[in-house]
């Protein structure tokens, strides 16, 4: 690749934004940033750039390669883990990725990682997509759901999360409780909207809950969570999470088919490392003493 150089340059004032902060991460005069941007400009037969008074925005063209560079940047940094091996030192980034709604869970873990390898900086990163891990988007991800049947990673189970139908008390006093499914037709509910619609707890409601008495949909955990405690409806919340709110009422007894399973993914290639393994072996440790898991 003879144009990398004048690519990594790019990615650099794609990220900061100006030339002056772009030459001051490369240790180059800002007139080589400019040089590399107009060759790479040149070299592509398009704007990769539109200048303005304030620094570089990147045009949509510019922005596809700089997907692509980052991308490339990451493989490349997971090839120097690769060749390390076992003897690498734990430092540098490390990046994990999860479904949302489980932070609170998972900050202890990293505190604990970061006092045993200071040198290391984690990224955490929560979408509802699922991030690649072959492309080099992160190191570990947290999955909900059946197990990930990717061929190159490696897949271990951490925990289930047990999950309650709650209401709280200002709805129950609005509307009462219903004495059994026969009776859910006349209540308000708190479904999922998108991917979260995937989970168990999410699919028995679809099949027991008559559609029209789901009146409030959400696409994460923290909006459902809110919207169950003001009361604007029954729904699903961890259990961990509602034995910690004392306004909230269990309508049922839970069923095991609304627990969801967690999985620890890695790819193949950096499994192996010592700063993976070191967290994964942090991350077990600390999610035997999760409660309500």
């Amino acid at each position: 690749m003879d144009n990398w150089d004048e690519i990594r340059t790019a990615l650099q004032v794609a990220r900061i934004g100006t030339v002056s902060g772009a030459a001051e991460v490369l240790g180059v005069h800002h007139a080589t940033v400019i040089r590399h941007i107009d060759a790479l400009e040149r070299r592509m037969g398009t704007k990769l750039f539109q200048r303005h008074a304030r620094g570089y925005t990147p045009t949509e063209a510019g922005r596809d390669l700089m997907a692509v560079a980052h991308t490339t940047e990451e493989q490349f940094g997971q090839l120097s883990s690769r060749i390390k091996g076992q003897g690498e030192t734990v430092a540098g980034e490390l990046v994990v990725t999860s479904i949302t709604g489980i932070g609170e869970m998972l900050s202890p873990v990293f505190a604990s990682y970061q006092e045993a390898y200071p040198q290391v900086i984690i990224r955490y990163l929560t979408d509802m997509r699922v991030f690649r891990l072959d492309y080099g988007e992160a190191h570990v991800a947290i999955r909900a759901g059946a197990a990930p049947q990717e061929p190159d990673n490696v897949v271990q189970p951490l925990v289930k999360l047990r999950s309650g139908l709650y209401a709280s008390r200002s709805y129950i006093a609005l509307h009462g409780l219903p004495k059994g499914p026969e009776e859910f037709k006349d209540h308000r509910f708190i479904g999922s909207d998108g991917t979260e619609a995937r989970a168990p707890f999410s699919k028995w409601l679809k099949n027991t809950v008559p559609p029209q008495a789901i009146t409030f949909r959400a696409n994460e955990p923290a909006a459902s969570n809110a919207a169950l405690t003001a009361g604007l409806g029954i729904g699903f919340m961890v259990q961990r999470l509602a034995a910690q709110n004392p306004d909230l009422v269990e309508v049922m007894p839970s069923l095991p088919e609304w627990d969801s399973a967690l999985w620890i993914v890695t790819h193949v290639d950096l499994h192996r490392t010592l700063k993976v393994q070191s967290f994964v072996s942090v991350l077990k440790a600390a999610s035997a003493g999760w409660p309500g898991c």
